[in-house]
């Protein structure tokens, strides 16, 4: 969206005073150092000589095309058709905000319905809400649920989940006293079964991940559940929905509640956002009543028309603050329906073929990597691929960003028992020569360091 240049500096201090600061840096005393940057553009130039200044600052972005990037970990480059982009730029979409009057807006209605009913054909899932914030929030959003639903306060997760995801959930369940109990890993990369078996003992909610944090396609996702329904608990699945090409639909498997990510289908990286969460159940009362968000439902009206309507809405601004399942306050619909528009393009055959090149791309791509680093779990990864270097891998990042190529998410600070151990990730976007050039260079800064 574009905005207006307004000279104010002159004001500046005057406006600080009004609002109760004495400079800037009080102002946005809760940013870390070194990301507050002040332009201190003077009075006197024209919007024209400001636009080019904020050009010249723009210019030294550079996106995906210009820069290969492997960086992975939840920001993934898929394509996106043309018409897709289209579509959710039809100003109906565009502009269309939360439907508080809902008969009004029929158009925003039954697009939601149809990414509701897309995205529970794909998860093998009955109800689907109309989308959450992102897969973090709808992590939080399930745990919650989960303890209302089995009336326990213990929520199981895999130690290996996003670190992101994870400081989210824990701020989701703080208020509500909710404990988390983290799952090791075996030495697959996947959920230890056996220490699971000993977690999910009065446990509300089982979670797992499909794939993983590390990129590793759980195996045992059948079996994981079982052992949540035997302790009394819901078993919760996270997906990246680009996988369910290829893979069973958890809901098949035995989910009670799917969550994951509707972005990564229609949408680009946008700097990390923004994002949908997915989040659907079962068609069982319990758990519908007591799942977040909005579900949109399909009625006929007065005189007998096919007619969307805002079935249920169990937001704060639509219902008794009291009564209410979440504090959520407006849906990220564009992104949602972005997907759904994605999702009917591809239809079962796209999707699967989208799943098959990631899978090929990424076999090719883990086959090159175990040449520079060790690889240290057997098993099959789908997009991220974890590797092992024998030097600091942040020497090799900066180098690499000084070669123009983006390297990967560095895990020793979120797990250091790994070491020095990076997760790299591709797509279907990713060409065979970003990898080899990537491998070229990585395999010459080791020998450089080594001498």
């Amino acid at each position: 969206m574009g905005k207006h240049y307004l000279p104010n500096l002159a004001h500046k201090e005057e406006m600080l005073k009004e609002i109760g600061f004495n400079n800037i840096e009080d102002l946005f005393s809760d940013v870390p150092k070194g990301f507050v940057k002040e332009f201190n553009l003077p009075e006197g130039k024209s919007e024209y000589e400001v636009f080019l200044e904020m050009n010249e600052i723009l210019s030294k972005n550079k996106t995906v095309l210009e820069m290969p990037t492997f960086l992975g970990a939840g920001a993934y480059f898929h394509y996106v058709p043309a018409h897709v982009k289209y579509l959710i730029e039809r100003s109906e979409f565009l502009t269309a905000y939360t439907p508080y009057q809902a008969e009004i807006s029929q158009g925003m209605l039954q697009a939601l319905f149809e990414y509701q009913s897309l995205i529970g054909e794909l998860v093998g899932l009955e109800i689907v809400n109309s989308s959450m914030y992102d897969w973090g929030t709808a992590l939080g959003e399930a745990a919650r649920m989960a303890a209302r639903v089995k009336k326990k306060n213990k929520f199981v997760v895999p130690k290996h989940i996003h670190p992101e995801r994870d400081r989210v959930l824990r701020t989701f369940v703080e208020g509500a006293d909710i404990k988390i109990e983290y799952v090791n890993w075996n030495e697959k990369g996947q959920v230890d079964i056996e220490d699971l078996k000993e977690k999910a003992k009065d446990a509300a909610g089982v979670y797992v991940e499909l794939p993983n944090f590390f990129g590793i396609i759980e195996e045992q996702i059948k079996e994981i559940g079982e052992i949540a329904h035997e302790n009394g608990a819901l078993f919760v699945v996270g997906v990246d929905p680009t996988i369910l090409g290829v893979v069973e639909a958890p809901g098949n498997l035995g989910a009670d509640a799917v969550i994951g990510e509707a972005s990564f289908l229609g949408s680009a990286l946008n700097f990390g956002g923004p994002r949908a969460g997915i989040f659907a159940t079962r068609n069982e009362t319990a758990l519908v009543r007591q799942m977040p968000g909005r579900i949109i439902g399909m009625t006929k009206d007065a005189e007998g028309k096919r007619a969307f309507v805002m079935t249920l809405q169990t937001r704060e601004q639509h219902i008794r603050r009291a009564k209410a399942t979440s504090n959520i306050c407006s849906n990220e619909a564009l992104v949602a329906v972005a997907a759904a528009i994605h999702l009917a393009s591809l239809g079962p055959k796209g999707l699967q073929k989208l799943g098959e090149v990631i899978l090929k791309n990424t076999a090719y791509f883990k086959k090159r990597l175990n040449e520079v680093a060790e690889i240290p779990f057997d098993a099959v990864n789908f997009k991220d691929v974890p590797a092992t270097f024998e030097i600091p891998y942040p020497v090799i990042h900066e180098r690499l960003l000084e070669k123009g190529i983006h390297g990967g998410f560095y895990l020793k600070p979120h797990f250091p028992e790994l070491g020095e151990t990076a997760l790299l990730a591709v797509t279907e976007t990713t060409r065979k020569e970003w990898i080899d050039v990537l491998i070229e260079n990585v395999r010459e800064i080791i020998n450089e360091a080594e001498l």
